[in-house]
This record gives C-alpha cells, sequence and structure tokens, in this order.
C-alpha cells in the first residue's frame, strides 16, 4: 500500500508531462535531471525560491550556458579556418553568438513553448529566446556533460545555420558599427540617457543616440547596453537609407 501511494504521488502532472515530452523532442535525446531544465525555463518574474532561500530563474545556466557555447564555437572555427588570425576568429564567433543570432535559433527550435513567466508574451524582451537557449546549454551540460552539450550545438546552430561567407558581411555589433564611421566621418557621437523609467515589473532605459550634436535615433531596453544598441541599429538603417536614396536635383 506504501508503495502505492508513493508510486501515486511521485507521478508527473499533465504539466511535467507535457514539459518532458516537449523537452525530449527539443533535444532529441531523454533528460535526465528534469529540474535543471526547469531552471532553465523559469524566468525571474515566476519570484520562485529554493529551500535556501535563493531565487530560481535561468540566469546561472544562462552564465553557464554561454561559456559552453563560446567554447564549442570557438574549436569549431579554429579547426574550420586554420588559415586565420585571432581577429578574425574573434569576430566570426561574435557573429554566431549574438543575442539576435541565438534568437532566432530559440525562436526556431521552439523554446517558447517551454518559457514560464507572469509577464505576457507580447512584452517578453527581445533577447529571452537567445537567454533561454544559452541557459538550455547550460542545463545540458550539467545533466548530460560536454559532448552532449556539443553535440546539441552542432545540430541546433552550427550545421542549420552557421555560413560563413554570409557571416562575414553580417554586422555584430551596431554600437560598434556607429562609432567606426563616426571616426572614420569626423563626427562626434554621443549616447545619452534620458530616461530611467521603472514599470510594474522592470527597469528601462532609453538612450538617445547623437551625431554631431544632431538627434538621430532612440532605443529603449531593460539595460543601458542593449538600449545604446538598439539606438545604433536605428541609426545604421538611416544611415543606409540616406547612402541609397538618389541625389535630388
Amino acid at each position: 500500500m506504501k508503495f502505492i501511494l508513493k508510486w501515486f504521488n511521485s507521478r508527473p502532472s499533465n504539466e511535467d508531462g507535457n514539459f518532458f515530452s516537449t523537452l525530449k523532442d527539443i533535444l532529441g535525446f531523454k533528460p535526465k535531471t528534469i529540474e535543471l531544465y526547469h531552471t532553465a525555463f523559469t524566468h525571474r518574474s515566476m519570484a520562485q525560491f529554493d529551500k535556501e532561500g535563493n531565487p530560481i530563474s535561468y540566469e546561472r545556466l544562462e552564465f553557464l550556458g554561454d561559456a559552453i557555447l563560446s567554447s564549442v564555437i570557438s574549436a569549431y572555427l579554429y579547426e574550420e579556418m586554420p588559415t586565420k588570425n585571432e581577429g578574425y576568429l574573434t569576430q566570426m564567433r561574435s557573429k554566431i553568438v549574438s543575442r539576435s543570432s541565438l534568437n532566432v535559433v530559440g525562436k526556431q527550435i521552439g523554446l517558447k513553448r517551454l518559457i514560464k513567466s507572469k509577464i505576457p508574451e507580447a512584452q517578453f524582451s527581445s533577447t529571452l529566446l537567445g537567454d533561454s537557449f544559452e541557459s538550455l546549454v547550460g542545463a545540458i551540460y550539467l545533466d548530460r556533460g560536454y559532448d552532449y552539450a556539443e553535440k546539441f550545438i552542432y545540430d541546433k546552430t552550427i550545421e542549420p545555420f552557421v555560413d560563413i561567407d554570409n557571416l562575414e558581411n553580417k554586422i555584430s555589433s551596431y554600437k560598434s558599427y556607429i562609432i567606426e564611421f563616426c571616426q572614420k566621418e569626423r563626427k562626434d557621437v554621443k549616447f545619452v540617457l534620458v530616461e530611467d523609467k521603472v514599470d510594474t515589473r522592470n527597469k528601462l532605459f532609453s538612450i538617445k543616440l547623437e551625431i554631431d550634436g544632431k538627434y538621430i535615433s532612440k532605443g529603449r531596453a531593460t539595460s543601458k547596453k542593449k538600449a545604446e544598441e538598439q539606438a545604433s541599429k536605428r541609426a545604421y538603417y538611416s544611415i543606409q537609407q540616406k547612402k541609397t536614396k538618389p541625389n535630388s536635383k
């Protein structure tokens, strides 16, 4: 009787069963420690804590996954490009692991289905899918080891998405591009914090980009760095539009 009760109480709920099934389809293998993966998709807005009172969220696993991902991509580039120097390899790695690139990977493999958050989906951070991909890599490493994490990165990132020819023409940092552009054109560039706002869940930073004292664009995000990148991206497209616009007679 005790065995039956213990078995009954330990059975996964329908929610856990759906999570496990979806996760297994994404991973391509059976996970062992399911709690790691629950943590990998728990946003801090859930306000969950472990027995010691530590917050439960994907952020620590994201940190770990970022390191594993960088290691695998670095080894891949080193082997594939034996004649390229350190600067080139670093640039290519940055483009592959950029948040925009990882967002595409996260969307393609369907990570949004697993994310647990109290924030409405329409208000999800623009980096959430990329962050979740890195936290998933961290969970795989802890659950199954480096070889499994490496294979997952190859299967989900390198083979379907890495195209060196396209990467060479891709901009990894719009802020760096704007700064270099202004240096070449002998123009003064400034990123000005114009708003530091707190809503019900997130602290938002608004950055105004000025070139030679003139307003060019604005970005708003949950960190100054992200807001600067957003403003720079808008400025980049504005500059490109002016370059392609025919001269008026």
